[in-house]
């Protein structure tokens, strides 16, 4: 079921967005490696498809890619080059202040406002940054990929 959710609301982004950021939001390789853990359990200190932390699945994600990140958000943090939210591209990793102690979420900008995460609610899903509950807690954002890294995960 969450599969088909998150599919659904893949294809209302590319339906519902403009020519500029259609490519984006649609099939892209980042999306399509979203699309197959969609929908996997949350589990602390999960690394793999059977269960993931929130810093799991973007490690897991990230090393399709050739990036290596740190094993936790706060560190993951301390990777990259800090960008502003107004200039996020995909795959900008998003950090989250969950338990008022400072970054302990984080997950991926998969373009239109949305990052892909795995959260202990709802295991590897999308969701907007624009939510009350994570733009509350929105701490900051890091670009951790090159030029050439980011066109492999955006282009067909």
């Amino acid at each position: 079921m969450k599969k088909l959710i998150v599919s659904i609301l893949g294809a209302a982004i590319v339906f519902t967005s403009g020519a500029a950021t259609t490519q984006a939001a649609s099939s892209t390789p980042i999306n399509a490696a979203v699309s197959l853990v969609a929908g996997t359990p949350y589990k602390y200190g999960g690394t793999t498809t059977s269960g993931f932390d929130c810093s799991g699945f973007t490690r897991y994600i990230f090393q399709k890619f050739g990036v290596q990140l740190s094993r936790t958000a706060s560190s993951q943090a301390k990777q990259g080059t800090t960008v502003s939210k107004s200039n996020l591209r995909v795959g900008d990793l998003v950090f989250f202040n969950t338990t008022g102690r400072g970054i302990s979420h984080v997950g991926f900008y998969v373009g239109n406002g949305k990052f892909a995460n795995s959260s202990s609610s709802k295991g590897v899903s999308v969701a907007s940054l624009s939510n009350s509950y994570w733009a509350n807690r929105y701490v900051t954002a890091k670009r951790v990929t090159s030029d050439w890294t980011y066109s492999q995960m955006i282009e067909n």
